[in-house]
């Protein structure tokens, strides 16, 4: 299996390269002034830091005189896939959608600019103020509803050709393979997640065959939903955009199950509807996109473990007993597909 997983190579997937004064500098090149103020962000995959610059008129707001300065993983995504990422959500914006999108780094308009010797690509985006929802309420779930809805109408006009497609390959085998190559599995439940997974990825696959895929935020939960008393509703980090089925934005904003998780299923579709019609046969994707979401996070946690920040996140990560309730999952999904 050759197929590419979601998480890049491992030649060069460190930041040791990246620090403080190379990022005021990196911000600089780019055309704006720094005052020397710094805040490192909360992010796991890439690095990104708050930065104060300075300002040839009065700032409006207070967030108008900071940037967002993203840092990529290297070896992740290429250039061609961070463009891809940045192109739509300049078609967003153009759309007048709340996202936020890149600003220029160059005079020629480019977004992507690129710390050569680090191998480190980076991109500076506008502050947008917010709070991250505590919970996906009723409200919230048909807001969400019309958002996703408009967003993929976007997504579903233009291609992206260099960018992961979401499908039992890439995030399921693929990972798979990885976990297996590099001993990541507990010895004694090797061979029954193997097989769990390979069934999962065998009754899924046809299905993921017959859905329409296109561009799609790929990682749509709480964390990347901001609310604003004034500016409302925004949604950010596109970060893990893919081609893929539109189910994939709406599941993880109703992830449970029981009579909560179908009234908020319902309330979804009830909105997306007023945009976009759902598809509703792809409903039957849900279960195995939440199975491949499991194998997904395991394959993340494992390539990043030389990061000194994933053993102090993820401690228990490696033990029997977390791969014991892997497997355990796992084999609840199967369960659920095969009813399908």
């Amino acid at each position: 299996m050759n197929t590419q997983s979601a998480w890049g190579d491992d030649e060069t997937q460190y930041f040791y390269a990246l620090t403080p004064d190379r990022i005021l500098d990196a911000i600089e090149n780019a055309g704006y002034r720094c005052t020397g103020r710094c805040l490192a962000l909360n992010s796991m995959e890439n690095r990104v830091y708050e930065v104060e610059i300075v300002l040839d008129h009065e700032p409006k707001s207070p967030s108008e005189r900071f940037v967002v300065a993203k840092f990529y993983r290297p070896g992740r995504w290429t250039r061609e896939q961070i463009l891809e990422e940045h192109d739509f959500l300049l078609d967003l914006e153009q759309a007048g959608l709340p996202v936020v999108a890149p600003w220029d780094v160059d005079d020629d308009g480019g977004t992507l600019a690129e710390l050569t010797d680090a191998k480190i690509f980076y991109a500076i985006f506008p502050k947008r103020g917010g709070r991250i929802p505590d919970e996906v309420t009723p409200d919230l779930a048909g807001r969400m509803g019309s958002l996703l809805a408009r967003i993929h109408n976007v997504g579903a006009e233009h291609a992206a050709e260099h960018r992961l497609t979401l499908d039992t390959d890439s995030y399921g085998l693929a990972n798979l393979d990885y976990l297996l190559e590099t001993d990541a599995i507990a010895p004694h439940v090797r061979q029954r997640y193997t097989q769990t997974v390979e069934r999962i990825c065998d009754i899924a696959a046809p299905w993921f065959d017959e859905a329409p895929m296109q561009r799609i935020h790929g990682d749509c939960h709480l964390g990347n939903i901001l609310l604003h008393p004034d500016e409302g509703l925004r949604m950010v980090d596109f970060d893990d955009m893919v081609r893929g089925p539109c189910a994939q934005d709406l599941w993880l904003l109703a992830p449970g199950r029981g009579d909560e998780r179908a009234q908020l299923w319902s309330t979804l579709l009830e909105n997306y509807g007023q945009f976009r019609d759902f598809p509703t046969d792809t409903q039957r994707l849900v279960e195995p996109l939440r199975a491949l979401r499991f194998v997904h996070f395991s394959a993340w946690i494992a390539r990043r473990w030389d990061d000194p920040a994933f053993p102090e996140a993820w401690p228990t990560f490696g033990s029997d007993r977390y791969w014991e309730g892997q497997l355990a999952d796992l084999q609840d999904q199967l369960a659920l597909i095969q009813e399908l």
